[in-house]
């Protein structure tokens, strides 16, 4: 609670607890910062979901154990308290503080805020090159496990990078993936370009249709104006991430993400909310340590040189 000689409930606030936010509570209270870390899931929720890894240091072979790692660490650390099944309901940038209330209507306070909130996926309504049924929402790739997969055809909606984890993850499935993509991830399938499990398919224009006789049905349109007629056994998505910030002062481009440049000096963004172009776990990692960092050496006015 705020007293005369601490004014704010902590430190540092801590808005998110996947690997960027989680890496920021730990790093704060390396340096003796104190801090609530705001989450309303689980810590690192997501990275339970990913089955297979193989660009992160330490060791880590799959999300689980990453994920188990993490949290087992995060609560050992006393001076992070730990808010778990609470979100922010708004998020408010004052001159000398930060704000933000809980969907409780408990309010808390600190000197600066980290907002590591992260993305959640994006669906079929909501991407200009696809015409779906209304309310259709197929799971995600990464849902799909080798049972799901084997000896049948799936129809892969978008071309992000969680098609090359599910390849990596069943290395030995037979399976094949219709990957339709717009040319916005002509980029990303270049990792998965040369497995035989896939067949690229650049597309201008998908409609999809769902029947009891055929799984799967879709009309493609190719960027050579050509049309297609597709037969799958599933559909699932791969359509990327949309930013999920919580409202206030937070300053978000067109696209919804929060870059930290434009922000408040007192709001600081971390991991995939900052660009869709840096979405990793140990760049998230990385920024996560970073804001902390930034958030303690401005508390105290210090330069990486010293006292200014």
């Amino acid at each position: 609670m705020p007293s005369p000689t601490r004014p704010f409930d902590t430190d540092l606030l801590v808005v998110g607890a996947g690997p960027a936010g989680c890496a920021a509570a730990r790093t704060a209270a390396g340096v003796g910062m104190r801090s609530i870390l705001i989450e309303p899931d689980a810590l690192c929720r997501n990275l339970y979901r990913i089955p297979a890894l193989n660009n992160v240091l330490g060791g880590h072979t799959d999300g689980t154990a990453l994920a188990t790692a993490i949290t087992a660490e995060l609560r050992g650390t006393e001076p992070c308290r730990i808010e778990l099944g609470r979100y922010v309901t708004e998020l408010r940038a004052h001159d000398d503080h930060v704000a933000v209330t809980l969907d409780t209507g408990r309010h808390l306070s600190a000197p600066y805020a980290v907002v590591a909130t992260g993305v959640g996926p994006r669906r079929p309504h909501a991407v200009p090159w696809i015409t779906a049924p209304p309310n259709s929402a197929p799971p995600p790739l990464w849902r799909a496990g080798a049972e799901q997969a084997a000896d049948r055809t799936l129809l892969v909606l978008g071309g992000d990078r969680p098609i090359g984890t599910f390849l990596r993850a069943h290395p030995r499935v037979r399976t094949r993936l219709l990957v339709a993509y717009p040319a916005a991830d002509d980029y990303k399938v270049e990792e998965i370009r040369d497995d035989p499990r896939v067949t690229l398919l650049p597309a201008e224009h998908l409609t999809l249709h769902l029947s009891d006789a055929v799984s799967v049905t879709a009309e493609l349109l190719d960027r050579n104006g050509t049309a297609h007629l597709l037969n799958a056994d599933a559909a699932h998505l791969a359509l990327g991430s949309a930013p999920t910030s919580p409202p206030g002062d937070l300053v978000r481009d067109p696209a919804g993400y929060c870059p930290p440049t434009a922000q408040h000096p007192r709001l600081i963004v971390a991991g995939d909310l900052r660009s869709p172009r840096y979405q990793r776990i140990q760049t998230a990692l990385g920024s996560g340590s970073e804001a902390a960092l930034r958030a303690y050496y401005t508390a105290r006015d210090l330069s990486a040189g010293g006292t200014r």
